[in-house]
């Protein structure tokens, strides 16, 4: 609740009007267990207010993401977002197997950026950055259906 609080101020701040459109798409985010597709977002945008449509749903979640409001990550093909937690940054791992997103602390990735700067004098973004690779219950699934066969 402090994070939805928190992107309101926001929005006020930066001089952004508080529509209807806006505030239902931030509290179905902010309800969302995180890592929401946009159609999810739209589904259930459209189950409370049935003239919302998907273009407005886009516009509203990159209007958040340029504010900072909410968090993008890429899972599969498609775009998921989630509040952006200001206090309690994290990185994303993505499975390529079953899509799912877990949460990197950001210590993990203070070493990578240490080494780049130090040997490359190479600044990295690291703000938004996720790992691709397979989950540890997809890697058993494979391993499982290997001895099956």
């Amino acid at each position: 609740m402090v994070q939805h609080q928190r992107a309101i101020e926001t929005l006020r701040d930066k001089g952004h009007r508080l529509t209807p459109q806006r505030m239902l798409v931030l509290s179905i985010v902010a309800g969302g267990d995180g890592h929401m597709g946009v159609d999810e977002v739209f589904r259930r945008s459209k189950e409370a207010y049935p003239y919302m449509d998907i273009a407005t749903v886009y516009r509203t979640l990159h209007l958040f993401k340029d504010l900072g409001v909410v968090t993008e990550v890429a899972i599969g093909d498609r775009l998921h977002y989630e509040l952006t937690d200001p206090s309690g940054k994290h990185h994303h791992m993505v499975c390529r197997v079953c899509n799912g997103a877990f949460n990197l602390s950001p210590h993990y990735l203070e070493e990578f950026r240490t080494t780049l700067v130090r040997d490359f004098d190479f600044e990295p973004d690291l703000e938004h950055f996720a790992i691709t690779g397979i989950c540890s219950k997809c890697r058993a699934d494979n391993t499982a259906n290997d001895q099956d066969h």
